[in-house]
């Protein structure tokens, strides 16, 4: 667990950023209605959460910053028996002046007055521009008053890239979780099963660990429904031959995971359908192994493409040479995304990919970050040879950047076509 320390350091590191005599707010995030007078679970704003570990809603947070000093408020919701008959006890502001370390607690009716009190002398505010929370209704009209309005997501985002010790501890446990839903479902028997069947065995194993929800919607895509890189429905059966991609991962407190493993129905890896598995997989161990600080993104992402263009050459998916195809973008049909993405409090993460001059960010020591190359041919794609048509192959790992190289965190979750048929049963 992280100690609430690290969030009053993180809450320290973010106000320095703010110029002197400001204020800065951010607001939890709202209930999220599912239908009618129902909600869907309450999943805190993830900056909101990064800042303070609170997971209620109907909160805030105010820095106020003079020329000498910060001053750090937490707003919660008051403590009523009535409402929490229905919905559960509230922290209540003695307990969270207990718990938390910031100056000041209030209530969060109390907000608004305070909020028009503390304006004076301040010339500049930071809050959530671009937010549709219905909360920023409070403050939008008094921004006026300030000479500066600034987006404070941007710098809490910025402050997301590195994870701390205890952030990494975190996500490795996510991923421990998501390790025993994937070899779960590699060793089950699916003759006869649908594709919902194994989401409902990714999910139970989720659950069944502690792991509240699933970090995204997990796609199980039989066949050619791999071939569609956001597939959720998950509802087709089975088929014999056909190979299953699953990308699924579980959100252990607060700290996603993200692994795709490509699997066969059956068991058993056909001939065509090793050799697209293994271009993917041999271009996904080299990318992994050119990672340490100071490598850029796009140089991964250009070898990536140059690795997998050379071998859909050979296996005369593409023709040609592999300049002139990635040249014209020919690779691009069949490898349309990028090699992988930052990974956090939110399975994609919202950190920065370039700074304020827009340089790119290169690779540094305690960033978190996917690796997941792919190959997508369509069943009805006839410039392809037959053999490779309906083949959708993705595989993806979790990887930490460390002082010298890098670590795959999920290094433990079967990959290889041998380890993968190993666990699979046969029909």
């Amino acid at each position: 667990m992280i100690k609430e320390n690290e969030y009053k350091k993180r809450r320290d590191s973010l106000s320095k950023s703010f110029l002197k005599n400001s204020l800065a707010v951010i607001f939890s995030a709202p209930e999220a209605t599912r239908s009618n007078d129902t909600h869907h679970p309450y999943r805190q704003d993830s900056n909101f959460y990064y800042l303070s570990g609170f997971k209620e809603d109907n909160a805030a947070l105010m820095f106020i910053k003079t020329k000498e000093s910060v001053k750090t408020l937490l707003f919660v919701q008051k403590k009523d028996k009535t409402l929490e008959l229905w919905n559960g006890k509230r922290l209540g502001t003695k307990e969270a002046k207990k718990r938390f370390l910031v100056d000041e607690v209030y209530e969060i009716d109390e907000f608004k007055e305070i909020f028009k009190a503390s304006i004076e002398d301040k010339k500049n505010i930071y809050f959530e521009i671009n937010s549709k929370k219905r909360a920023l209704k409070k403050i939008l009209k008094s921004t006026k008053l300030f000479k500066e309005k600034l987006d404070i997501i941007p710098l809490i985002q910025k402050m997301r890239l590195v994870k701390s010790a205890a952030e990494i501890k975190l996500i490795k446990k996510s991923i421990a979780i998501t390790a025993k839903a994937h070899h779960r479902v590699m060793s089950m028997n699916k003759e006869g099963k649908y594709e919902y069947h194994l989401q409902a065995e990714i999910e139970h194993e989720f659950k069944n660990n502690a792991a509240y929800s699933d970090a995204y919607t997990s796609i199980v895509a039989g066949g050619n429904s791999a071939n569609t890189l956001h597939y959720i429905k998950n509802n087709k059966p089975l088929v014999d031959g056909e190979l299953i991609l699953i990308d699924a991962g579980c959100e252990h407190n607060y700290y996603a995971s993200d692994i795709t493993r490509t699997i066969p129905v059956n068991g058993k890896f056909s001939e065509a359908q090793k050799e697209l598995y293994n271009l993917v997989l041999d271009t996904q161990l080299k990318i992994i192994s050119m990672i340490k600080p100071q490598v850029l993104r796009s140089t991964l992402q250009e070898k990536a493409e140059k690795l997998l263009t050379k071998g859909m050459i050979k296996l005369a998916i593409l023709k040609g040479s592999v300049k002139k195809a990635i040249k014209e973008k020919k690779h691009k049909k069949y490898y349309p995304h990028g090699i992988g993405h930052w990974m956090g409090i939110d399975v994609h993460d919202p950190a920065p990919y370039r700074d304020k001059k827009n340089k790119e960010i290169a690779l540094r020591e305690g960033m978190v970050l996917t690796i997941e190359p792919g190959l997508y041919i369509d069943k009805d794609d006839k410039s392809v040879p037959a053999r490779y048509r309906g083949i959708g192959i993705r595989i993806e790992d979790d990887i930490l950047v460390t002082k010298d190289g890098y670590e795959n965190l999920s290094a433990s979750i079967a990959k290889s076509i041998e380890e993968i048929e190993f666990l699979s049963p046969k029909f």
